[in-house]
């Protein structure tokens, strides 16, 4: 008797870990859930030139479009936090590198102490990195997944290892990007 109970027990358990999911969308629950603000290039740039790359803070989310726009990819990122440091904008991919070693600004080096990270497992900037014609601005890949969707960065766009490589081939040195 008291099996079936304990096992009963258990199955409604498990029925309402499977609806659980369900019900959190239908009542506007989120959790790690992104809203994605679909943009158009044309909304940011006269044309495309060799491709463009809209980055919008707000919604998380990353935009690229190929030379002639039959290429269009929406991808999750992590965002700057906190705010003073999003630098907003134009501007354009200065050079890119596989594997990147990571020299801290000053704000990460003020919390947690960290000089410098060669290229690794540990390297916050991931397997590669895009850097902006801004100081210190990059998009880039992360090997901590968790920070993917979310505020987490000190200024930078980051990208999971994967997004980034792709990404890295379809995007040459000149390529457009705006951050909003």
């Amino acid at each position: 008797m008291i099996r079936e109970f304990i096992r009963r027990i258990l199955l409604i358990a498990c029925l309402a870990g499977l609806a659980l999911p369900a019900a959190a969308q239908s009542t506007g629950m989120r959790g790690n859930a992104l809203s994605f603000y679909m943009q158009d290039w044309r909304d940011h740039f006269d044309d495309l030139g060799v491709g463009t790359i809209v980055a919008d803070t707000t919604s998380r989310a990353l935009q690229y479009w190929n030379a002639d726009g039959s290429d269009y990819r929406l991808l999750s990122t992590s965002v700057p936090t906190p705010e003073e440091l999003t630098e907003r904008g134009y501007t354009k991919i200065a050079r890119k590198k596989v594997g990147p070693d990571w020299t801290q600004t000053p704000s990460p080096r003020e919390r947690f102490g960290w000089e410098y990270v060669p290229p690794g497992p540990d390297n916050p900037l991931g397997t590669h990195a895009m850097y902006l014609g801004w100081p210190a601005y990059l998009v880039h890949g992360t090997h901590d997944t968790r920070k993917v969707g979310r505020p987490s960065s000190d200024g930078c766009i980051g990208l999971y290892n994967a997004q980034i490589e792709e990404l890295f081939g379809l995007c040459p040195v000149g390529f457009q990007v705006r951050m909003i």
